[in-house]
Order: structure tokens, then sequence, then C-alpha cells
């Protein structure tokens, strides 16, 4: 496994921990316990090779748009969710099947390029994009259907497909959406005026206790080294899911947050280093190929959620409902952030086993 990766899963998730017990003290034993049991699948799952990710491919994202399918029918939502089903009631379990799609379009665009090639093959890739991304958006859940847009793009680039064809793609994609678009909004307003109350806050002289409003106090309130979980109560505090980094920058202040940051940068460098490693490797087989397209789009579906649920809490963005990867309080989120790191672990682990036996960064054959 790699050492940095597993610290920086267990950075995120204490900090999460922190996090939580300064919003939510009675949630405290119940994420934390939901923790330890994301980390040991981490650890379980990483010894699989690459290989059983990618036959496992088509099967799991075709059981993940059966369940997107199903959330318009039976999904559920909350007081909060403006009337919209993202999630799915099973017993007492309940989980948010568009988490599991985007893990879902991963392994099946890795899976496709790496058996198929990347020639001729983008109305194949495309279709499965659009389809995937499509049962989000008529959640609704544009947030998260956007992520996944640009996962599958991200996913197109780091298989090989050329940069021109990309283009194209979203040139006719975008001039199709647009009449789409505009029946969505009238269906939806909810999400116009998102944007465009998040757009005239800066004409407001009090933010009041909206959100974003709640984050900026907290984090102002942690300064440079927090106050600790047991710090000053407030009556409100920022939510615990969406703008969990408050909470985090609360109890740990700035250093928390640079700590929280370098922790992404981590998983970052973890799968370029990956990718790097796999084009050293000759001949480049088929599973090597997939083994770098997985950690590359596991990487990007966790900081590019990172990336969007930050920008929210800064104030660049308005709310979306992202969660921040391996810190909110949330079981979806977390174990299927928790799979994508054990993606990335046995491909990290599977080009080092390919490597040329007198480089440096080489595994023995017999190695795990």
């Amino acid at each position: 496994m790699s050492v940095q990766l597993l610290i920086a899963q267990i950075m995120l998730m204490s900090l999460g921990l922190l996090g939580i017990a300064a919003a939510e003290p009675e949630k405290i034993v119940d994420h934390g316990g939901k923790a330890v049991i994301a980390l040991l699948l981490t650890v379980l799952l990483a010894r699989l090779r690459p290989r059983a990710f990618l036959k496992l491919g088509p099967w799991f994202w075709g059981f993940t748009l059966l369940l997107l399918a199903l959330v318009p029918f039976i999904g559920v939502g909350t007081a909060e969710s403006a009337g919209t089903k993202r999630w799915l009631d099973f017993g007492p379990l309940r989980f948010q099947p568009s988490e599991l799609g985007k893990l879902g379009l991963v392994l099946m665009l890795a899976s496709f390029f790496a058996r198929r090639g990347v020639q001729n093959k983008l109305i194949s890739a495309t279709l499965m994009i659009v389809v995937t991304t499509g049962l989000v958006f008529i959640e609704p859940d544009l947030g998260t259907s956007v992520l996944m847009f640009g996962l599958g793009i991200i996913l197109m680039y780091a298989a090989g497909v050329r940069i021109s064809n990309i283009s194209g793609f979203l040139l006719a994609l975008g001039l199709l959406a647009i009449p789409v678009g505009g029946l969505y909004l009238e269906q939806h307003p909810y999400i116009m005026e998102r944007w465009t109350g998040h757009a005239s806050r800066g004409d407001t002289p009090s933010i009041g206790l909206d959100q974003i409003g709640l984050a900026h106090r907290d984090l102002n309130f942690g300064g440079l080294w927090g106050l600790g979980p047991d710090g000053p109560r407030y009556q409100y505090f920022a939510e615990y899911t969406d703008m969990i980094v408050a909470s985090v920058g609360f109890t740990s202040g700035l250093l928390g947050v640079a700590m929280l940051m370098f922790a992404y940068w981590l998983i970052v460098a973890t799968a370029l280093e990956v990718a790097h490693l796999a084009s050293r490797v000759r001949p480049m087989t088929p599973e090597i190929h997939g083994a770098s397209i997985l950690a590359i789009g596991a990487m990007f579906m966790i900081v590019g959620q990172a990336f969007v649920n930050l920008c929210v809490a800064a104030g660049v963005f308005p709310v979306t409902g992202v969660p921040l990867p391996l810190v909110s309080y949330g079981f979806s989120s977390m174990l299927t952030m928790s799979l994508a790191l054990a993606v990335i672990h046995s491909a990290m682990r599977e080009v080092r086993r390919h490597l040329p036996e007198d480089s440096p960064d080489a595994l023995p054959l017999s190695a795990d």
C-alpha cells in the first residue's frame, strides 16, 4: 500500500472527527465507527489487482445505473432538499446512489478503454457519460451531475483520447444542451434563485445566518491554532456536511485547514505518480493502461469534489450540497471515496510490480 495515501486518508478522517465533535458532538461515535469501517474496507480492497476492478467495472456500472433509475420512483428526500429525491432507503440503510455512480463511471470507462483502446471509441464512451450523468441530472442534482460529467471528460483525457475529439464532443453536446437547459431551469426555479441569491450577497450589508456566513464566522473564530472541540459553543454552527471545513477551522484553525489541503495534495501526487510510472512500463499492457486510468479517475473523483466543496465554503460558488470527501458526515460519500482510494492503492502496486527490476521504484514480483 502507498504510505502517503494511507496517511492522507487518516488525516482527513481525523480532521472530520474534530469537525463533527464541535458541530454535532452526539454524532461523534456514529461518525467514528463509520470511518473505521471505511478505512478497513480501503485496506482490504487495496489488496486486489487492477484487473479485478476492470472486470467488475461493467457489472458495477450497470448496478449503479439501476439504483439511479430507481431514485425518481422510490427515492426519498429531506426537509432541506427542496422536494428533490436523492436517497434510497432499504430498511435501516439510507444511501445516495449518485455517490456510487461516480465510482461506477470510473470503473466502467477504465475497463472500456483498457479492453478496446481509444481509437474510434468516442461515441460509446460519450453515451456512457451522458447516460450516467443524465440519471443524476433528472433527480435533480445539478452539482453532482456537473462533477460527474467533468469526471468523464478527465477519464477520456487520461485514457488518451485526442483533445480535438474531446473539444468537438463538448461543443456538440453544449449546443444540444441549450434548449434542454432552459426547460430544466423552468422546472426547477430554485437553482436560478440560488445562483442569483449568491451573486447578490456582496450587495447585502449583513449576511446573517446563511450557511456561507456561518462558515466564515466559524473559520474566523478558529484563528491560527483553533479553539479545540470543546471551544465556546454557539447557538448555530455551519452545516457539518457541506460546510464541515468551517468546523475543522474552528477546532484546529488555519493549521487544520492547511493539513486538509496537504492531505488532498498527497492524493493528487500519488495518482500522478501512478500515471508517470505507468508511462515507463514496456510493453504497455491493457492492465497497466487500465490501472493508470483508474488512478487518475479515482483521484479526480475525490479532489474534484473537494475543490467544489471548498469553493462553496469560501463563497466562490453557491451552496451545492456536495460533501467534503472523507471529512463530511455521511456514510455514502465516505464509503465511496474510501473505495476510490483502494483503487489508487491497487494501481500503484501493480504499476510498480511491472517496472524494470533495476528501477528504484520497482517491487519484487512476489510482493503483495
